[in-house]
């Protein structure tokens, strides 16, 4: 038999007005714009522009319920919304703008896709009805880099499903290389290897291409491993032929698609969210104007609130519009409110962020870079460690030494052969310039690589010099190697 019981448990939540504060902070500029566009589009009680509302009480207010018509003038309260009392209208509205901000949105011109780039070649060949619909299904499975990770079987069992077009593996093949044909070189490949070797037999034939035709060919994979002593056994040449052979496919594009410029619109441009300045030896930060919108609360909104007071007969339709009208107002005046809590939450961050960073941000050195987690900025301005990620999160700041993503500047802490601690980004950018000064004929492998360190006196293992090397992009020793 089932037992009925109570049980009572605290449970921590939050409010909405605190979600939406969260969910602004972690917007960058571009973001943070689209959202604003969207709930002054949304809200009507919302208004762009330096227009003030004197009269216009900000009061604290309770969550209201709809508790029916017949208690709505008690669960409204005009007098809350109107005041004689002036407010000052820095209560009621963000305003940051300056009279020389400019409009620095970029405009971007159309272009057409990659897909439909390959598309319109496929006018130049002589293909029936069949052939041109099999090339146009095959030219929409190459991605964005130009190659096709589809098997041709899949393909063609594609083709009888969703087109009703039934043909052979000899037939697709055909039809793939002409798809092979088209601009940019190397498209339509289904391997790196296939990719390179079209690319190499569109150009004018000469002895280092047909050098490196053979190798791609015959010993892809010595090349790919950078076995060049193997290579020179295999096919019976000197390093300076095998030298200019490489020089050769060195100059292909292992993804072709990318080469493709037709498509502006994926351009993204950077936004910084903060400036910083050095003036007469001072650091001086600011904000973003566009992260420092100028909203105030409609006038027209507060002018039905003003009739609906002095109305006396009010029927049940001004009732639910007045509803309607203290839902708007309340979702405004958060609104604002969450984006001026924005705004002092992203300076205190990132003033707290550039002291702790001073050397940095006056020399430029980022040998100067101190070891620095998200706790250090969160005990020092006293938020919570989520609120200081949030703010680091995607988001970049314009010095004078070119614009920075914030997250940058965090790093772990490492002890040197003193005792110091030092910032894991100055042992990275010193592995990075030992890596650059390397014999190219002999690349260090980690395990010299962490012996080198230990001498400059930073006791680093193989094992965390492969996990820096790996997060610099940096391929092993063997990959590394040239012939010089």
């Amino acid at each position: 038999m089932l037992k009925q019981s109570l049980h009572l448990k605290l449970q921590q939540k939050l409010s909405p007005q605190q979600i939406q504060l969260m969910k602004l902070i972690q917007l960058p500029t571009q973001a943070f714009e689209q959202k604003l566009a969207q709930e002054i589009d949304e809200n009507p009680a919302v208004e762009e522009g330096k227009e003030t509302l004197d009269e216009f009480q900000n009061s604290n207010q309770d969550e209201y319920e709809d508790s029916g018509t017949e208690t709505i003038e008690t669960d409204i309260n005009i007098d809350e919304y109107l005041s004689d009392d002036e407010t000052p209208s820095y209560k009621l509205q963000t305003n940051n703008y300056s009279a020389d901000d400019e409009d620095t949105r970029i405009p971007y011109s159309g272009g057409i896709t990659f897909n439909q780039h390959l598309i319109n070649q496929l006018n130049t060949f002589r293909l029936n009805n069949q052939e041109i619909q099999i090339a146009i299904f095959i030219v929409g499975c190459i991605d964005d880099n130009g190659y096709i990770r589809r098997t041709l079987d899949d393909i063609i069992d594609d083709l009888a499903f969703s087109e009703n077009i039934f043909t052979t593996i000899e037939e697709i093949t055909k039809i793939l290389g002409t798809v092979q044909q088209l601009d940019p070189a190397g498209v339509g490949a289904r391997t790196l290897k296939e990719c390179l070797l079209i690319q190499l037999r569109r150009k004018k034939e000469n002895p280092e291409r047909n050098l490196a035709i053979k190798i791609l060919d015959i010993s892809f994979n010595h090349f790919v491993k950078k076995h060049y002593k193997k290579l020179l056994l295999k096919f019976d040449i000197t390093k300076e032929e095998l030298k200019n052979a490489i020089k050769e496919i060195e100059k292909l594009n292992p993804k072709p698609g990318n080469s493709f410029s037709g498509n502006l619109t994926a351009v993204e441009h950077v936004v910084p969210d903060f400036t910083i300045r050095i003036d007469e030896g001072i650091l001086d930060l600011s904000l973003n104007a566009r992260n420092a919108p100028d909203l105030h609360i409609s006038r027209e909104y507060n002018n039905m609130l003003k009739g609906y007071a002095e109305s006396k007969n009010k029927s049940k339709s001004q009732k639910d519009a007045i509803l309607f009208i203290k839902q708007k107002l309340d979702a405004a005046k958060w609104f604002i409110d969450a984006i001026k809590q924005r705004q002092q939450t992203l300076m205190l961050t990132m003033n707290a962020i550039m002291y702790y960073q001073e050397e940095f941000f006056l020399t430029g050195d980022e040998r100067k870079l101190k070891p620095m987690v998200l706790k250090d900025i969160a005990t020092k301005i006293n938020m919570d460690v989520s609120t200081i990620s949030r703010v680091a999160n995607s988001k970049y700041v314009d010095t004078p030494y070119g614009t920075k993503l914030i997250k940058e500047f965090f790093s772990e802490s490492m002890k040197n052969v003193q005792g110091e601690d030092i910032s894991t980004r100055e042992i990275k950018s010193i592995l990075k310039s030992v890596i650059k000064n390397e014999d190219k004929k002999k690349p260090l492998t980690d395990e010299k690589l962490s012996a080198l360190l230990k001498n400059k006196g930073y006791l680093i293992a193989r094992r965390t010099v492969a996990k820096y090397r790996e997060q610099l992009d940096i391929p092993v020793a063997r990959l590394r190697k040239k012939i010089l």
